[in-house]
């Protein structure tokens, strides 16, 4: 019988050409999908295939090891990659996690908090987040908002979805956020939320199967300052309040999305009220099935600067 294995993949900058490829990741050698099927340059157009020819991906994912591997870790060294997943549109889910609503509760100025309410209503709160070309890629360095002065990382599981709501697969989200922006008034929340690398993903992507387990998973948060530990946490995945098809449900609700859509599905690791990262930090989030999204963080710059090639 035919060994089956997890099918996990990565998107990179070719060394040589400078074009987009898609790798099948196995341990730290990268089998180039792109060089067997040019038109797979992203997951997504090699979900399709599969999906038409009735193709679980495990069954699949050991026969595409072929040719000469490259190494992740030397791919990873030269940032070299991108994010997995050339997704049209990510989204993100809030106060989803017991510690969520504690830290929204602790910045906000508003007595009746909306996010008690949030946490217990049938309906979630969900927020549009990025574009593609918004994306920072593994590697490359998320930065702060100019007008803010307490900003966290925010470690997530992101699911990416189909048009219809299909799970596709997994990867490892940072929504950036600016706590005293929110705090001051939830209306501000896109201004909290979105600005010039702000958002995250990577570095892998984990196709779904139907064999995963999620709620087994745990999710760890570490900041570095000067080579140091000043902040790490972790939680389990089983916190998780709500479902994926919960979310998914409601973010098709009267409203279009395309094949690759990410929905980032919230955080349940929040640092203390008087911690905020600074210019020079490296954030690392791990996931252990899926891969550790590390980034540096900088000062705010032009948009123009941070758009993903």
């Amino acid at each position: 019988m035919e060994r089956m294995f997890e099918m996990k993949t990565i998107r990179y900058t070719h060394p040589e050409l400078g074009t987009p490829q898609l790798g099948l990741l196995d341990g730290d050698h990268v089998y180039s999908l792109t060089e067997q099927v040019p038109t797979w340059t992203c997951p997504i157009p090699m979900w399709r295939a599969l999906q038409a020819l009735e193709i679980r991906p495990a069954a699949v994912a050991e026969r595409l090891r072929r040719g000469t591997p490259l190494s992740f870790t030397e791919l990873a060294s030269r940032r070299l990659l991108l994010p997995p997943v050339a997704t049209p549109e990510v989204w993100a889910s809030g106060v989803t996690y017991e510690r969520s609503r504690e830290a929204r509760n602790a910045e906000t100025q508003i007595k009746d908090s909306v996010y008690d309410r949030v946490y217990t209503a049938a309906r979630p709160e969900l927020f549009f987040k990025a574009t593609y070309e918004r994306l920072v890629a593994p590697g490359q360095p998320i930065s702060l908002r100019s007008d803010s002065n307490w900003m966290v990382p925010e470690p997530e599981l992101a699911i990416v979805v189909s048009a219809n709501g299909e799970l596709i697969g997994y990867t490892v989200g940072d929504d950036v956020s600016s706590r005293d922006i929110e705090g001051e008034n939830p209306l501000y929340l896109p201004q909290a939320k979105v600005f010039s690398g702000s958002c995250s993903l990577g570095p892998a992507f984990l196709w779904s199967d139907g064999e995963e387990k999620p709620e087994t998973w745990t999710i760890e948060l570490t900041i570095y300052r000067d080579d140091a530990s000043v902040f790490s946490g972790q939680v389990p995945f089983s916190q998780f309040r709500r479902s994926f098809s919960e979310l998914t449900s409601y973010l098709l609700r009267d409203n279009v999305i395309l094949d690759g859509t990410v929905l980032m599905t919230g955080t349940g690791i929040v640092p203390p009220d008087d911690f905020t990262l600074l210019a020079g930090d490296v954030v690392e989030i791990s996931i252990d099935p899926i891969g550790v999204l590390q980034n540096a963080v900088i000062s705010p710059v032009p948009a123009k600067a941070l758009a993903t090639k």
